[in-house]
């Protein structure tokens, strides 16, 4: 092997242990709202675009950001299904809830498979389907901020999501470019959040983290919308930097949104 790979292997390592580490702690300032969204962001698409970029090309990662995009549409639809079951009956251990919504991803995730529309059809229908989620989803009464959290959990979001890319970007030569896309966006942060805060917190909180996931969605939508169009015409770095300094702003308006 020779000296790139270990090079992409370091920064995988580190980059994104260090992005959810930081993630967690501000999150935890907040409370669960404040955390949700700030998990939305492309903290694991982002990575895994990059590293798939490097590794596999720029066509590659092109057809992989046009996954992503419609992937969200699989992670509203685990939102949707793990909120319906959380505020339906509270008395449910906190799994519950978690499984629903995985079987909504991946049932989401096995009809969009194979499935090929421009990037602005797959775009719009996404963010049509978002604002819809939106109107749909609960608003339950605010929880207090600040909530507590130890440092083994912060631990656990970490390996997870840095197992999450591992695999799609190992695995994405098996998976193919648009179902390694498709599968990024598996809610690996929000149902180690979400698991965690039922637990110690209740259903109303973890409701609250699920719905500010779901509403910061928009952001990563954007972000792999420019990626995707840009970077075979841009390159790896204009492109990923002209994605960042157009959504993070929008992510920003977000947050007021959800104040």
């Amino acid at each position: 092997m020779d000296a790139s790979f270990y090079t992409i292997l370091a920064l995988k390592l580190t980059l994104v242990p260090a992005l959810i580490t930081v993630a967690s702690f501000v999150g935890i300032r907040w409370g669960p709202v404040a955390s949700g969204w700030l998990i939305s962001l492309p903290l694991t698409s982002g990575p895994v675009l990059f590293f798939l970029a490097i590794e596999q090309g720029t066509t590659f990662a092109s057809t992989a950001s046009e996954g992503v995009i419609l992937g969200l549409a699989s992670i509203t639809a685990f939102a949707l299904a793990y909120v319906w079951l959380a505020l339906r009956d509270q008395a449910n251990p906190w799994f519950y809830p978690m499984l629903l919504g995985w079987g909504a991803f991946f049932l989401a995730t096995f009809l969009l498979d194979g499935v090929s529309v421009p990037y602005a059809v797959a775009f719009a229908g996404v963010v049509v389907f978002l604002v819809l989620a939106v109107r749909v989803l609960p608003k339950p009464k605010a929880v207090p901020s600040g909530q507590a959290v130890d440092a083994t959990e912060i631990v656990v979001r970490a390996v997870a999501a840095t197992t999450l890319v591992l695999f799609i970007t190992g695995a994405s030569t098996i998976l193919g470019p648009y179902l390694s896309g498709l599968l990024t966006p598996f809610p690996v942060y929000v149902s180690v959040l979400a698991a965690s805060t039922y637990r110690i917190h209740g259903a109303t909180s973890a409701v609250q983290l699920v719905r500010g996931t779901t509403l910061g969605l928009f952001t990563p939508a954007v972000f792999c919308l420019i990626v995707g169009t840009t970077i075979v015409g841009l390159g790896i770095g204009a492109s990923f930097g002209l994605a960042i300094v157009v959504s993070l702003p929008i992510h920003g308006f977000i947050l007021r949104y959800l104040n």
